[in-house]
C-alpha cells in the first residue's frame, strides 16, 4: 500500500505544480491574437526567397507565406498579419518578451535554442546547411582552400559559431569578419572587405541573385552543417506551440495529398477519403483540439497553397534563387519533408 500512496503522492505533486506553475499562461498567445485581430511575425531584416518587401512594401517570400498562412488558420484571414523585421540580435529577446508571436527568421532548431532560451522550434520548414561564396576570379573550388582568407559572416548566428567549429577542426587560418545583418555581410561581400562569403545555402542563393553580376561569384560545394530552419515559439504556451506545428504540417499534409490553393474547395466538396475530410474540416474533429475553426487548415491551404507551392513560388526553379527542391522534396520523392500523421 505504501507504494500506492507514494505513487498518488507523486502524480498529485505533479498535478500541483503544473496548474501552479502554467495555468496562468495556457493559452495566452492564441487569446490574444484573436483578442486584438492580428497575429505579429518576426521575420529577416530581408532576405529574397524567404522574407523581403517589395517595392509596394508587401512582405514576401516563404517564410512571409508561413506567416500568412498562421494568420489564416488562426483569424480566417491571411492578411491579418503583421510583420516585424528582426536582426540575428533581436530575435530571440523579441520572441521572449512577447513583442512577436512567433518566430519565422530563418532559425536553426538546434538542442541550445531548445533548452536554454525559454522557446521552442515548431518543425522545419527549410532544410538548409551552411556553405561558402567566393568571387570566381578567386580561383578558388573548396572550402579547404581558404586558409588565410578573411570571411564575411552574420555575428550572433549559428554560422558564426559553425565557421570556427570548421577551422578548427579543419586546422586553417580563418579570420571573420563580423556584421549584424545579411544585408551588410553581403555588402561588405561585394565591395571586396573579404574573400568570402558564408551562411546558409539558402541565404547566398539570395545573396548571389541580388549581386548586379550573379556570374562573377560562385558558390563552394562543401556544406559544413546541417541548419534545420523553421518556426519558434515560447515554451510556456502548449496550445499555441500546437496551432503553429499543426498549420506547418497541414500546408506538408496538403502536398502529400495533392490538395492545392486552387483546388482545395472543390476537395473539400467532393473528396470522400478521411485523410482529406479531417484536413479540410468536413470531418471537423482536429479543430476542436486546436480551439480553432473547423476551416483553419482550409482557410491556410487557400491563402497560401500548399507546401510545394511556398517552395517553388518563392525559391524554386522558375525564381532568380533557382533551388532544387532537394532535401525539401517529399518523403516519397526522395527529400525529409513529412507531414505527421493528422489524424
Amino acid at each position: 500500500m505504501s507504494f500506492f500512496r507514494n505513487a498518488f503522492a507523486a502524480v498529485s505533486l505533479m498535478t500541483f505544480s503544473f496548474a501552479a506553475g502554467e495555468q496562468a499562461w495556457a493559452g495566452a498567445t492564441l487569446d490574444a491574437v484573436k483578442s486584438r485581430g492580428i497575429l505579429t511575425c518576426g521575420v529577416n531584416t530581408g532576405v529574397a526567397g524567404f522574407s523581403q518587401p517589395d517595392s509596394q512594401g508587401t512582405w514576401r517570400g516563404l517564410d512571409a507565406d508561413l506567416c500568412r498562412a498562421f494568420a489564416a488558420a488562426v483569424l480566417g484571414d491571411a492578411t491579418k498579419v503583421r510583420f516585424v523585421p528582426l536582426s540575428g540580435q533581436q530575435r530571440f529577446p523579441a520572441l521572449q518578451s512577447g513583442e512577436v508571436d512567433v518566430l519565422v527568421r530563418q532559425t536553426t532548431a538546434t538542442m541550445g535554442r531548445d533548452t536554454a532560451l525559454g522557446l521552442r522550434s515548431v518543425g522545419i520548414n527549410f532544410y538548409d546547411g551552411q556553405g561558402f561564396m567566393v568571387r570566381r576570379d578567386a580561383g578558388i573550388s573548396r572550402a579547404t582552400e581558404l586558409d588565410g582568407a578573411t570571411v564575411c559572416v552574420q555575428q550572433g548566428s549559428t554560422t558564426e559559431g559553425n565557421l570556427a567549429d570548421w577551422y578548427r577542426a579543419a586546422n586553417i587560418r580563418i579570420t571573420p569578419v563580423l556584421f549584424e545583418r545579411i544585408d551588410q555581410v553581403a555588402a561588405a561581400f561585394s565591395s571586396g572587405r573579404c574573400d568570402a562569403l558564408t551562411t546558409d545555402a539558402s541565404q547566398i542563393a539570395a545573396v548571389r541573385a541580388s549581386f548586379p553580376n550573379p556570374g562573377d561569384f560562385i558558390v563552394l560545394p562543401d556544406r559544413i552543417s546541417k541548419e534545420p530552419l523553421g518556426p519558434m515559439v515560447r515554451r510556456d504556451d502548449q496550445e499555441w506551440f500546437d496551432v503553429i506545428r499543426w498549420t506547418l504540417n497541414a500546408l506538408i499534409e496538403a502536398e502529400e495529398l495533392g490538395i492545392t490553393a486552387a483546388n482545395a474547395e472543390e476537395r473539400r466538396a467532393k473528396d470522400a477519403s478521411p485523410n482529406a475530410r479531417r484536413l479540410l474540416g468536413t470531418d471537423p474533429v482536429l479543430s476542436q483540439g486546436l480551439k480553432l475553426s473547423a476551416n483553419w487548415a482550409y482557410d491556410a491551404i487557400r491563402a497560401v497553397g500548399n507546401y510545394g507551392e511556398l517552395f517553388e513560388r518563392n525559391v524554386g526553379k522558375a525564381t532568380s534563387l533557382g533551388m532544387d527542391r532537394g532535401p525539401n522534396a517529399l518523403w516519397t520523392q526522395g527529400g525529409l519533408m513529412y507531414a505527421w500523421p493528422m489524424r
